[in-house]
């Protein structure tokens, strides 16, 4: 047995030890209580949040569900187990873009069994419904989607790829009719184009990705059985005779994953370990490397959505070694592997995740 089998894993639902060891008393109390006082201050009711931002865009226009979120909530595990939490770890909330992270995740699976024969191939091997064609979206790969360098051009669920982050004012014509860039040349975050990840990976699975994801990762880890995986109310799509919903890849326009803090925490202890749980390596460690590699046109980027610390540029005070699954909200899943830490926060302003990082990171024992 490995040293990463021997350690320690919880067991299923709330089955998980509690150890306070390895931590600065003081210190730790003082980093949980500068992330409380700095809850975001958007709007509980996130339908309204979303109409305050993304529904103010061209299409605009939500397709999915939303919920009113709860109060700032965080779970700290260090060597698996929980040190400390906040607020309700068990209420289910809507996690906006660390659902990209569930995403890459069933490609990465479908790359472990051989559906998908490399991440360098090009989509439209896999996907014959007429999205990859022509001249510029006929060259995007697997790798491309996955670190959002493919520019791709079209709509999808209604959505053109332009109208997602466009320029304000006058500007977006220019943006709506500019030339493409060539696949792997730019980064450009678009849920439009993560939405057409999903669909992809669908029509390499041919069943829905929730199916998937429960069999081979959220069951295996413990999961509760209260996380959903929403798509929107014109993503259906008939596969084999069976009509299934291609799910959102985030909540740019409602949807996506909604899940607790504690299921949250479980996936990251899964990333840190390097897609190992209890002896079984439900994703390959290869992907994982992968999934952790910075993207040539955005270092702190590798593939959907593992934000990379290179350079200790996101996150300053943190290793440069570290990742974390982030979503709007602001929403994080932080691994920390020099430390050891897997840290969930949610609903902290994005400029106050740094400091407390530092305070947390501040408080571990040397």
């Amino acid at each position: 047995m490995g040293l990463l089998a021997q350690a320690y894993y919880p067991g299923t639902h709330d089955d998980w030890e509690r150890r306070a060891a390895g931590f600065d008393a003081g210190k730790l109390a003082e980093a949980i209580t500068w992330a409380k006082t700095h809850e975001s201050k958007a709007p509980r009711d996130l339908r309204l949040s979303h109409d305050y931002s993304f529904g103010r865009e061209l299409y605009g226009e939500p397709l999915g569900p939303f919920k009113e979120r709860g109060g700032q909530t965080g779970v700290i595990l260090k060597g698996g187990y929980i040190v400390a939490e906040w607020g309700d770890p068990w209420r289910v909330d809507m996690t906006f873009s660390v659902t990209k992270s569930f995403v890459s995740t069933t490609v990465g699976l479908a790359v472990k069994d051989g559906l998908i024969g490399a991440v360098g191939d090009p989509v439209r091997r896999y996907v014959p419904t007429g999205e990859f064609e022509g001249p510029l979206n006929s060259k995007i790969t697997w790798d491309h989607l996955l670190r959002q360098t493919s520019d791709w051009e079209g709509t999808l669920w209604g959505k053109p790829d332009w109208a997602d982050r466009p320029p304000a004012g006058k500007a977006v014509d220019a943006y709506r009719t500019r030339a493409h860039a060539e696949p792997g040349t730019t980064y450009k975050y678009n849920d439009v184009r993560v939405n057409l990840l999903a669909y992809a990976a669908l029509q390499v699975w041919r069943r829905p990705l929730p199916q998937v994801l429960k069999e081979r990762i959220m069951d295996p880890i413990g999961a509760s059985n209260t996380w959903r995986w929403h798509g929107y109310e014109n993503s259906w799509v008939e596969l084999d005779g069976v009509r299934m919903q291609s799910v959102a890849g985030g909540a740019h326009w409602g949807g996506g994953m909604w899940i607790s803090s504690r299921d949250q925490a479980r996936f990251g202890l899964l990333t840190l370990r390097n897609g190992a749980w209890k002896g079984r390596q439900l994703l390959a460690s290869e992907w994982v490397k992968q999934a952790r590699t910075p993207t040539s046109v955005q270092p702190t980027y590798g593939y959907m959505n593992w934000f990379l610390n290179t350079d200790r540029k996101m996150w300053p005070s943190a290793p440069a070694t570290a990742w974390a699954h982030v979503g709007n909200g602001t929403n994080i899943i932080y691994c920390d592997p020099e430390n050891d830490l897997v840290v969930v926060v949610r609903w902290i302003e994005n400029d106050a995740v740094d400091g407390f990082l530092g305070r947390l990171i501040g408080a571990v024992a040397r």
